[in-house]
């Protein structure tokens, strides 16, 4: 019986030395090992190639920058690291300068230098306050002009960080944004109380929509041909428009067009083209000849030949005023004056 007494008393001092032992190793750091996996070195050196050798550009330095911090982020990279990491990314004029900055400042990097503080002297050297102010003056004087609003959004935030008094309030920046814009957008949104910049971007990108569909539809419709009755309407309106024939005395045709598409003389009515009526020019209308004259036709020549034809004296009348001679009078021979009247009659019914 003592014996087993014995014997359970020392298990139970067994059972209070492995736990006070498991308490002290639980109160222990355990160290974080990589297990073998690759480090924090090799994991950022995968993931980033960006190297920056100190331009004179300061948007290329924040865009470093930016690319820096975004990588950091994705291997969830220590502050304690960060500095070691970004500076290992600095060539030539941009790596003496940190080199130059450690042997003077930090004693050769027996001074830490924290994240924050390389981030302030990393853009007093490559983005001075100059440049920055410039910046924050492009950034105000931003406007859409023949950006897309999505480029003009691009733009937007890149110099936004330059004017850090606007960009604070989310309301400030919307209107920014909307006034920026083109004036066609502008005028639809600059009505409604955009409260964040998203809503404004989110307005601006469908009212632009519409409007390029409504240019499409638009120059879709000016393409199309007109329906057959309207081609109709306007040829029946281009031919009753009112025609003023304009006399020359010259004898030059100011003609018109007629249905058929040749021109019209305003002289003979006939539509015999070119700039000399024939009728003006005294050329033959009986056999419709350019080769002699009305008075040269021989058909003329024939009926004078049948007898000699009576002429009239016309006198000349009286002016009413004494002192002055008369005028001497005119004879016409009465067979010509008929051949023309008979030759004339035709044509001036076709004219009426």
């Amino acid at each position: 019986m003592q014996g087993l007494v014995q014997a359970m008393q020392t298990q139970a001092h067994t059972q209070a030395a492995l736990q006070a032992q498991l308490e002290a190793q639980a109160q222990v750091p355990v160290p974080q090992a990589d297990h073998g996996g690759p480090s924090i070195m090799e994991r950022f050196k995968r993931m980033s190639s960006l190297s920056f050798k100190g331009e004179s550009d300061p948007l290329l330095a924040e865009n470093w920058m930016r690319e820096i911090e975004k990588i950091f982020r994705a291997i969830r990279c220590a502050k304690d690291d960060k500095v070691t990491l970004a500076t290992y990314m600095l060539q030539e004029r941009a790596d003496v300068w940190w080199s130059s900055l450690l042997r003077t400042r930090f004693e050769d990097g027996a001074v830490e230098v924290g994240w924050d503080e390389f981030v302030r002297l990393f853009r007093a050297k490559f983005v001075p306050k100059h440049i920055q102010d410039k910046m924050e003056q492009k950034f105000l004087s931003l406007t859409q002009g023949s950006m897309t609003v999505l480029e003009y959004e691009a733009r937007f935030a890149e110099l936004s960080k330059y004017a850090p008094h606007i960009v604070a309030d989310e309301c400030r920046k919307a209107k920014k944004f909307v006034m920026g814009l083109k004036p066609s957008l502008r005028t639809r949104l600059v009505a409604f109380d955009h409260r964040t910049l998203e809503q404004a971007l989110s307005a601006a990108c469908r009212q632009e929509g519409e409007m390029e569909q409504y240019l499409e539809e638009k120059k879709a419709s000016q393409k199309r041909p007109a329906a057959p009755f309207q081609r109709q309407e306007r040829k029946k309106a281009a031919f009753q428009s009112p025609q003023r024939p304009v006399a020359s005395g010259s004898g030059q045709v100011s003609s018109q067009r007629s249905p058929s598409g040749k021109k019209e003389c305003p002289h003979c009515g006939r539509a015999h083209g070119g700039s000399e009526c024939w009728l003006v020019a005294g050329k033959c209308l009986m056999r419709w000849s350019s080769d002699h004259k009305i008075k040269d036709c021989p058909r003329l020549q024939q009926g004078a030949q049948r007898g000699p034809a009576p002429v009239v004296a016309a006198a000349a009348p009286a002016t009413g005023r004494p002192g002055r001679p008369r005028a001497p009078a005119r004879v016409f021979a009465l067979a010509h004056e008929d051949a023309s009247r008979q030759i004339m009659s035709p044509m001036v019914q076709f004219c009426s």
